[in-house]
């Protein structure tokens, strides 16, 4: 059954992912040319401003998702209630918060950027912007992480997918007919307000929740041991556009964006796989079944890192292609920069091999015994990014984020496979080292097939791009499947083979 929920919520996740690259990639591009690079600069440099209000989620979210594991493996209904309602009161008290934060920012954010608009014009911007996020605190963030917990992340997929395709729809067609950019992000923004207000219609319909019963004096356990995680994620997430938008332009903002939608897709095809696993590992862990989870865990490592490969032999090659096309005829800016390109998709791929141990160790709780690591990796990453940037300018944001999130993915390895796993780390090593060097092998083969390739359209991008995908995936399949994990991959063959006759005869 854990198995089957979490392939459903797997397969569900990724095509979530996959529509919202798709619409992730045509939205800004469509908003360059439209609106100019520095509409496009000011709207990432604004929205990654008003992520800076998650900083009092404190960590909050996945010591929920950590604490509801045990009460919904027992169904004790009245500890999950009382645990939602804290939840819920909580994150209510982050929306009023977010209010006050949004005037300050109405304050001060226009002395801030580098930017030609008017006061008026950005201070609208990020009021609109706003709305949606502050639903999300207000409605959804409870229930959100209720179905996460409950292994059933699959109906926020279902939710996220259609107002991510409604999204796009609108924004194509208002800005074919070049509408004000305002009303552009307004309805859009009310578009997104749907679907924290649809999980939370769905939890109290299926699931016949009464907060009213609910302790009100309910404490959650070890709130404040997620903080230093979550600061870190925080930093990681939104420390390069803010040094970025201080100390240089909403233009540098705006080529920043550009690699970071590719970067940033990719962790989330890559994060989405983690999460329709993690909850089958939380409940294997509230039970003390630690040999299946061991056995569990070796087999996630196999296949996680052949997919890992996949993604990122194919990024390595094709980032500075994809730039190339997608920024062809666009003159206002020189978004064409294979040094920096390189960094952030190395960032992104040691940020890859962090996620499983990670999720771990938010998974099972262990938020205390990790924070000095998390709280290393934040100084370190706005340091230095603070440092370079002067001098290297994104070149500068990018490796202090990479340095950051290297030291941060070594501690998180050694200390999964030690406190939470029990396995011999080089069994993890391993598997990486294997990792990058079919990586490298592959990058290098691609190469000679798109060197003296001119990408000066998309459709012969994705034409090359294609090519690349199945280099790497006939190489992958050769030498992980057939000799390196053959052992290993038969017997996960067997076992989804056994699962699915075991599902037959019970029909």
């Amino acid at each position: 059954m854990r198995s089957k929920k979490a392939l459903i919520n797997v397969v569900f996740s990724l095509c979530r992912q996959a529509v919202a690259i798709i619409c992730g990639f045509i939205v800004p591009r469509l908003i360059i040319k439209t609106y100019g690079s520095d509409v496009n600069g000011l709207i990432a440099s604004v929205t990654q401003f008003l992520a800076y209000i998650t900083l009092l989620e404190a960590g909050i979210g996945p010591v929920i998702k950590s604490q509801l594991y045990n009460p919904i493996a027992k169904k004790d209904k009245q500890e999950i209630e009382n645990i939602l309602y804290a939840s819920e009161s909580y994150f209510r008290k982050i929306a009023l918060i977010f209010i006050v934060y949004i005037i300050l920012l109405l304050v001060f954010y226009p002395m801030l950027v580098n930017t030609s608009f008017s006061r008026s014009f950005s201070s609208l911007l990020l009021l609109i912007i706003a709305i949606s996020s502050f639903a999300e605190y207000f409605f959804g963030m409870t229930y959100s992480l209720f179905l996460h917990s409950d292994q059933k992340s699959y109906i926020i997929s279902i939710i996220q997918t259609g107002t991510t395709i409604l999204n796009t729809i609108i924004i194509v067609i208002l800005a074919l007919f070049k509408t004000n950019i305002l009303i552009v992000k307004l309805l859009s923004s009310l578009v997104f307000v749907i679907r924290p207000l649809a999980q939370m219609i769905y939890v109290k319909t299926h699931y016949k929740l009464n907060f009213s019963k609910a302790d009100k004096n309910y404490k959650l356990k070890n709130r404040w041991d997620g903080l230093a995680q979550h600061i870190a994620a925080i930093v990681y997430t939104n420390t390069d556009v803010a040094v970025l938008t201080v100390f240089t332009s909403v233009i540098q903002v705006s080529i920043y964006s550009v690699y970071y939608l590719v970067t940033s897709s990719l962790q989330k095809i890559i994060q989405s796989i983690s999460d329709g696993i993690d909850a089958s590992f939380g409940n294997l862990i509230a039970k003390n079944e630690q040999k299946r989870f061991q056995n569990a865990f070796e087999k996630y490592e196999i296949i996680y890192y052949t997919i890992i490969a996949l993604i990122y032999s194919c990024a390595f090659s094709l980032i500075i292609p994809f730039v190339r096309a997608y920024t062809s005829n666009i003159h206002d800016a020189n978004y064409v920069l294979p040094a920096f390109g390189f960094i952030m998709i190395l960032c992104s791929y040691i940020y890859a091999i962090k996620i499983p141990y990670h999720s771990l160790v938010k998974t099972i709780g262990h938020f205390k015994q990790t924070k000095f690591g998390a709280w290393v990796e934040a100084i370190v990453n706005l340091l230095l990014s603070i440092i370079l940037v002067s001098k290297y300018g994104l070149l500068g944001v990018a490796i202090g984020t990479l340095v950051a999130t290297t030291i941060r993915t070594i501690e998180l390895i050694i200390y999964s496979a030690k406190n939470i796993v029990q396995v011999s780390i080089f069994k993890s090593i391993k598997k990486i080292i294997i990792c990058s060097i079919e990586v490298l092998l592959i990058v290098l083969c691609c190469k000679k097939v798109i060197i003296n390739i001119s990408f000066s359209s998309l459709m012969i991008f994705i034409k090359y791009a294609v090519v690349v995908f199945i280099i790497s995936a006939f190489f992958l399949l050769l030498f992980n499947i057939l000799f390196v994990y053959r052992k290993q991959y038969l017997e996960i063959l067997h076992m989804y083979i056994l699962k699915l006759r075991g599902d037959k005869n019970e029909k």
